[in-house]
């Protein structure tokens, strides 16, 4: 097997819109280099990229792939990625190790949903982009229409180095505009037949050829020098105007492709060759600290693991992209960010589900290795005595959540085990078991996001579950104040239980002044777990209760604050004077008045004209400028106030704040809206009161429940 040294190595990520054909495409370049007899089939379910059984099962790209292909003496590492934004961490891993990417849009759609929310990735990455056209061969193929729409979306760098002649069902020919040739393919594609332009597309071709001449000229300044001596750049000009402007995202050229039909998929690996970057000509990677991390093999060693694929009976596969230096098996590495030491006993370069043992990988290489002890993604391993770091990836926060539960008895542990390897292979998902709310909750990203899920614990983890709408974290408050003396007495043979306990209580709220009337012994400022205050005044004279039960009369009070006395939500921002009561030399004890403070307190909160609080967060939608009214609009539907709206580009940015209550239906509703056009996120901002006819409502369910359980 043959090695390649860094310079002969490209690392290149297909990204785009569900059904653009970014699979297909990979088929036919593995097809056209000779490494696959027979191109596989999205249908007939033998593709090279799409090869899990839940892929085969819905027909669609659902993880990112490394599948690495050998074109004309280099290696060219590809990663296939799913085109939902469900999966968006999936196409950042893979961009963060990729050095340049194909943008496939589909000709017969335009520039769809997926595409422009990928295409924010692209510019924050400043990542350099080619532009595939793809499904030329369809009888609604519009390749003007997608081209513009591109600029549109992304700028006038946009384009043009290839068209097509004869779009539509008899689409067989490519011009190329860079060096002036036209592609003639067989009526089913395969090889192309390379010929001179024909007189009726001279003039058209002219025009683009110039066009892309002034476009490569206009973004280097040597180059512009020598078209304004000449006139002219020649082909070797271009290619070298190109590569530059690639590596600075100023240029995004446009191909044209029929990935099922293997039309222009040849033409492009060959311009990967010849122009697109290698790693090591890419902007450095840096660590934490700042530094920079050199792309070179004779540097020490350092590899960044971007992606964790749980396989049964092998373990955990983690992949990863060469940083610096080279990796051999046997290598011992450190571990930066959990401090162990990691022997290298296999190495794999990967294409699809198919692993291939290789003796060393060098710095910007791709691959795989097995059975890590303690690594996951998003770790650096390095050379012992070195201390190095790579910025890990910013994965974006999820925006759904769902409550899950075991339906069988006796599977929480093994539940448990199962989403900790979810959370393990794909780091956009958080499990969080929360004793507030009694639940285990997951977070991901959409409806798709959360079959995937519940595909994995059914099928690969055999367990039964279901997804139920979360609880809301309300907290309860009081707006008016009360008072009452409560006795807790006990007799039942034996030594019995005597307290009583005189107590007031009144709403808190900064600032408020020290209460009068009352000689204050003690006080006791508690900054709740769950946010808010309990103030709790000692005033107790003559010693009708012992010092020593006051401790006790407060872990009573604590106890009903942590289950309130409305819906069992936590109670926050009361202030509780505690100013006399009684005790009996025999029959009072800490559990007696430990009862007495828990009772007096609800008592008293039920007589104090007790609120509800609802958790609000603070909501930005991003989305397509005409979509802005139709969302504005449905936002206030949820019972959410909409504060202000910014631009980004041709994007609107929707502020709001809106009720935990109502964002599960509004993340679905929003998507149904906008056909997916639209995402937002959601960060916890502060509560409110819960209308009162609602709070009627919810303290009647949450009745009716308590009576069922």
């Amino acid at each position: 097997m043959a090695n390649f040294d860094s310079k002969h190595i490209k690392n290149v990520v297909l990204v785009g819109h569900t059904g653009s054909g970014k699979t297909t495409l990979i088929e036919s370049m593995l097809f056209e280099a000779g490494l696959i007899n027979r191109r596989g089939t999205i249908e007939d379910k033998n593709t090279v990229a799409d090869y899990t059984e839940m892929e085969h099962e819905k027909g669609k790209t659902f993880f990112s792939k490394l599948v690495n292909n050998k074109w004309k003496g280099y290696k060219i590492n590809m990663l296939d990625t799913p085109g939902y934004d469900d999966f968006v961490g999936e196409i950042i891993g893979a961009m963060r190790v990729a050095d340049c990417g194909i943008m496939l849009l589909n000709s017969a759609m335009g520039v769809e949903v997926g595409t422009d929310i990928i295409w924010e990735y692209t510019d924050q990455y400043k990542f350099p982009m080619l532009l595939a056209i793809n499904h030329l061969d369809n009888e609604k193929s519009d390749f003007d229409r997608t081209v513009a729409e591109a600029k549109s979306h992304f700028g006038n760098n946009v384009v043009i180095v290839q068209y097509p002649v004869n779009q539509g069902e008899q689409f067989d020919a490519i011009v190329d505009v860079l060096n002036m040739v036209m592609y003639q393919y067989p009526k089913n594609g395969g090889k192309p037949e390379k010929l001179p332009i024909p007189e009726s597309e001279k003039e058209k071709a002219n025009r683009l050829h110039q066009e892309l001449i002034e476009t490569i000229a206009g973004n280097d300044e040597t180059l512009m020098e020598r078209y304004f001596d000449k006139g002219e750049l020649d082909e070797d000009e271009m290619k070298l105007g190109l590569h530059h402007s690639l590596i600075k995202h100023e240029i995004f050229p446009v191909f044209c492709v029929s990935a099922k039909k293997n039309m222009g998929c040849g033409r492009i690996m060959s311009f990967i060759d010849n122009v697109c970057p290698f790693a090591f000509e890419m902007p450095k990677q840096r660590t934490i600290e700042g530094t920079e991390i050199e792309c070179n093999e004779a540097n020490s060693t350092a590899i960044f693991i971007y992606k964790t694929l749980s396989e049964p009976h092998v373990g955990d596969l983690s992949f990863f992209k060469v940083l610096s230096g080279k990796i051999k098996v046997g290598d011992e590495l450190t571990n930066e960010n959990t401090g162990q030491l990691e022997k290298i006993n296999q190495l794999y370069e990967v294409e699809g589900n198919k692993r291939t043992s290789v003796n060393e990988l060098v710095a910007g290489d791709i691959g795989a290795t097995l059975k890590l002890k303690n690594t996951h993604t998003n770790n650096t391993l390095h050379e012992k005595g070195t201390h190095i770091e790579i910025v890990p990836i910013d994965f974006p926060t999820p925006t759904h959540t769902v409550a899950v539960e075991g339906t069988k008895k006796g599977e929480e542990e093994k539940l448990s085990i199962a989403l900790h390897q979810l959370v393990e292979e794909d780091p956009t998902i958080k499990v969080e078991v929360s004793p507030e709310l009694k639940q285990t909750l997951i977070h991901c990203h959409g409806d798709l996001h959360l079959m995937v899920i519940k595909w994995k614990l059914e099928n690969a983890y055999k367990l039964s579950v279901e997804f139920k709408t979360p609880k809301i974290p309300y907290r309860e408050t009081i707006r008016k104040s009360a008072e009452t003396v409560y006795r807790h007495k006990k007799q039942s043979g034996g030594a019995g239980q005597f307290a009583e306990v005189a107590m007031k209580i009144e709403p808190w709220y900064n600032g408020m002044e020290e209460p009068t009337g009352y000689s204050i012994r003690g006080k006791e400022e508690i900054d709740l777990p769950w946010g808010g205050k309990l103030m709790y005044y000692n005033c107790i004279v003559g010693g009708a209760i012992d010092a020593r039960f006051h401790p006790s009369i407060l872990k009573g009070i604590m106890e009903k604050m942590q289950e309130g006395p409305l819906t069992g939500s936590y109670v926050r921002d009361v202030r509780v004077i505690l100013f006399d009561g009684k005790m009996h030399s025999v029959d009072s004890n800490d559990l007696a008045f430990k009862t007495a403070g828990m009772m007096a307190f609800k008592e008293n909160f039920h007589n104090a004209d007790p609120q509800l609080l609802e958790p609000f967060y603070h909501l930005e939608v991003h989305a397509p400028e005409e979509l802005t009214g139709a969302i504005m609009s449905s936002i206030q539907t949820h019972r959410a106030v909409v504060e202000g709206m910014d631009a980004e580009g041709q994007f609107s940015i929707i502020k709001a704040h809106i009720p935990l209550a109502e964002m599960h239906q509004f993340g679905s509703d929003l998507r149904s809206l906008t056909q997916g056009r639209a995402r937002f996120i959601a960060q916890f901002d502060h509560y409110e009161a819960v209308p009162f006819d609602l709070q009627k409502v919810i303290i009647s369910e949450n009745k009716q429940h308590e009576e069922l359980v």
